[in-house]
């Protein structure tokens, strides 16, 4: 009796110690998961991300937060428990609040000494630049030919009375393209008098809303809408003919980039601090500044690839819209000033 119960519990603690070799060692064939934080504008063809996929066996999961000034709140309110690996999407008008944040690890890709210094803003090399766009104002060409008006050309324009109703923009406080509108308009008309602007644009029945999609696809007029002008991109137009349900030949938007009407943005991707795939995070940043994943950027988010050896669909190139010069404003004053503007721009447009 004494032996089998020596026997038996030998048996049990060899099992148990086999249950313990499995559980502590996973199988070096099974895909980890790679998440990668970002605005609700971000696509990808699914054959580009399945080759990083397929390259380091993993499972890229992509973590849609809102706006990108939404997004960059959610992550912050998760700084030291991040929700993902890398953020993609902040950028040049909300990037000083990230690296203030300190919500980014230093990393320097191979390849970013090939990347243009004009959008490596930060020396520290914590988020870097993957792309680049125009936001501009663009019009539904339709709505003015059918009502014999000529389309505006210029900021300025849009205080006549004959453009009356016919401005929708975004929130600056929630939306990047609001923000970065809202720079332009500092850019052009200058700190003292940008208010004056905004004034005038609300005397003229200026609409505001939350996103750049409700703008664009519920309140434009080439959408359904009411309004025949919204803030948008400048490579806006090529979207129209390339995705057009039925073919066409030429884009029935363009764009105003005419009297430093344009702000560039500049967007950035960045390794959150706390990540436990730092490796692979790494790998993700240098496959986002690969011609793989830069030439797809243009059809898929409308935006301009950073590395200059990445080839443009020609569609995209005949049609975009590149304004001669965009207003500017410092990344120095838009650090120490954003907040107090946009807040003076609430207090004008929203009262």
């Amino acid at each position: 009796m004494k032996n089998i119960i020596i026997l038996t519990l030998l048996v049990l603690v060899i099992s148990a110690c086999g249950q313990q070799k499995i559980e502590a060692t996973p199988t070096p064939s099974s895909p980890g998961t790679l998440t990668i934080m970002t605005h609700d504008s971000f696509a990808a063809s699914e054959g580009v991300i399945q080759a990083f996929e397929n390259q380091y066996n993993v499972k890229v999961q992509i973590l849609t937060s809102g706006d990108a000034g939404t997004a960059l709140n959610k992550a912050i309110l998760a700084k030291g428990n991040p929700l993902a690996d890398v953020f993609y999407g902040v950028d040049n008008t909300f990037l000083s609040r990230a690296l203030d944040e300190d919500l980014f690890e230093t990393y320097k890709p191979p390849i970013l000494d090939s990347i243009p210094d004009q959008f490596k803003l930060d020396p520290q090399n914590r988020a870097l630049p993957i792309d680049y766009g125009d936001v501009c104002l663009n019009y539904d060409k339709t709505y003015f030919t059918e009502h014999n008006l000529p389309p505006p050309q210029s900021l300025s324009d849009l205080e006549k009375p004959e453009y009356r109703s016919m401005l929708v923009v975004e929130n600056p406080a929630a939306s990047s393209p609001g923000l970065a509108f809202l720079l332009a308009t500092i850019g052009r008309f200058g700190e003292n008098h940008y208010l004056d602007y905004w004034q005038k644009l609300v005397d003229n029945d200026v609409l505001v809303v939350n996103s750049w999609e409700q703008a664009y696809y519920t309140e434009f007029s080439h959408y359904g809408g009411s309004r025949p002008i919204v803030v948008s991109y400048g490579s806006s137009p090529p979207f129209e003919v390339i995705f057009a349900e039925t073919p066409i030949d030429e884009p029935s938007t363009a764009v105003i980039t005419e009297d430093q009407s344009c702000f560039r943005q500049v967007e950035f991707a960045g390794i959150l601090k706390g990540t436990k795939n730092r490796d692979l995070a790494e790998k993700w940043i240098d496959f986002m500044l690969s011609t793989t994943f830069q030439e797809d950027i243009p059809l898929q988010m409308f935006v301009f690839p950073v590395n200059p050896t990445a080839k443009l669909d020609e569609r995209f190139t005949k049609f975009m819209s590149v304004p001669a010069e965009t207003a500017y404003v410092s990344p120095e004053d838009i650090a120490a000033k954003r907040e107090t503007w946009i807040k003076s721009w609430t207090e004008t447009v929203l009262r």
